[in-house]
C-alpha cells in the first residue's frame, strides 16, 4: 500500500466550545501510537485506561494482569493500523479516555494527503481550547468548574485555584508546544 498522510481531527465530545486538534499522521500509524498522539496533542497525561471503539468493537492494550480480558471480548490493538479502519475521508472512530470521567473523542479522517518529504510526522497543524484537567469529572464536571472559576465569591473557587494554579486558561492552545512534545516523543518510523 502506498504511504499516505492522514489529516485527522480529534474532537472532544459533549463540550462547547469545541475542544479539538488537527493532526497529520502517517496512514500506517498503529493504534497504540495513535493513542499516544491523541494524548500528546490534546494535553492528557496518559494516567487512565483508554480504548478505541470501532463498529461496536473495543480495541485496547492487552495487559498481563487483565484477568477479565476474554470475558470483555476486547481486541488487542498492538498490531492494528489506523488505515485498517479509516480509508475514506469523513470516516470516524471513537476514542475513549478515563472510563471514570468518560472523555470521548471523535477521530475523523478529514483528508488523505501525499507525504511531504521535508516534514516529520506526526504534526499538529491547528486546534482550539485547552484540554480539561485530569480528574475534573468529565464534560459536566469541567463545565461546572469553569462556571465556578468565573465567580471568585463561589465557595469552591479557592479550592479550584489551589488545585489548578492561577495560570489555567481554558481558551489556551499552543500548537508549537504541542509539536515540541510530539517531536520529543519520537514516534519511531514517522
Amino acid at each position: 500500500m502506498k504511504k499516505q498522510i492522514y489529516q485527522i481531527q480529534i474532537a472532544l465530545k459533549d463540550f462547547k466550545p469545541k475542544i479539538w486538534r488537527r493532526v497529520l499522521i502517517p496512514s500506517e500509524t498503529l493504534l497504540p501510537d495513535l493513542h499516544k498522539i491523541i494524548q500528546t496533542a490534546m494535553g492528557w497525561t496518559n494516567s487512565h485506561l483508554h480504548q478505541f471503539i470501532i463498529d461496536g468493537t473495543y480495541y485496547t492494550e492487552k495487559t498481563k494482569d487483565n484477568y477479565l480480558w476474554d470475558e470483555l471480548e476486547n481486541v488487542d490493538y498492538k498490531k492494528i493500523k489506523i488505515s485498517d479502519f479509516l480509508t475514506t475521508e469523513k470516516q470516524k472512530i471513537k476514542y475513549e479516555y478515563d472510563f471514570g470521567d468518560g472523555w470521548e473523542h471523535d477521530v475523523i479522517l478529514e483528508k488523505i494527503l501525499e507525504p511531504d518529504p521535508k516534514m516529520k510526522y506526526p504534526v499538529c497543524i491547528a486546534g482550539k481550547m485547552s484540554c480539561p484537567p485530569e480528574d475534573c469529572g468529565g464534560a459536566w464536571g469541567y463545565a461546572d468548574m469553569l462556571e465556578i472559576l468565573k465567580n471568585p465569591e463561589h465557595p469552591e473557587f479557592q479550592e479550584f485555584i489551589d488545585w489548578l494554579g492561577d495560570e489555567f486558561d481554558p481558551e489556551a492552545f499552543d500548537k508549537d508546544e504541542v509539536n515540541e512534545m510530539l517531536m520529543a516523543k519520537n514516534f519511531g518510523c514517522f
